[in-house]
């Protein structure tokens, strides 16, 4: 499933958007605090997302964004943050989000694994 997922779109990826690639979790956080809104997505897996999670955040594992697409349709001009354990997972869908005409979409550096060290120890670590 990771490599069908990984050759969609991937010739048309483009950088080309208002916001940088990455966002930092500080930035995430000052964001949450000063009551932004904007959709982050969590790209890890069920058993993942039942271990920790953000507060807030909604669950699309990585390997189901491309058939769920039309569910993040209507947020395809606003600001979403991706995150996963620790970076790699979201780089992809961030990626892969732009490709399909996502214009504010970032991935959230150092994941839900940063998250918990900088921002919310109460977050469990695996």
């Amino acid at each position: 499933m990771l490599a069908t997922f990984l050759s969609i779109g991937q010739s048309n990826v483009t950088q080309s958007t208002d916001y940088p690639i990455e966002i930092s979790v500080q930035a995430v956080k000052q964001m949450m605090d000063a009551g932004e809104q904007f959709l982050l997505l969590d790209c890890r897996e069920q058993n993942e997302y039942d271990l920790c999670k953000i507060e807030g955040s909604t669950l699309i594992p990585m390997g189901e964004t491309p058939e769920r697409l039309e569910e993040l349709r209507p947020h395809e001009r606003a600001r979403v943050v991706v995150q996963c354990h620790h970076g790699g997972r979201s780089m992809q869908v961030t990626q892969y989000l732009r490709a399909q005409g996502f214009t504010a979409v970032q991935n959230m550096a150092g994941g839900i694994d940063a998250w918990s060290v900088e921002i919310d120890q109460e977050i469990a670590r695996y």
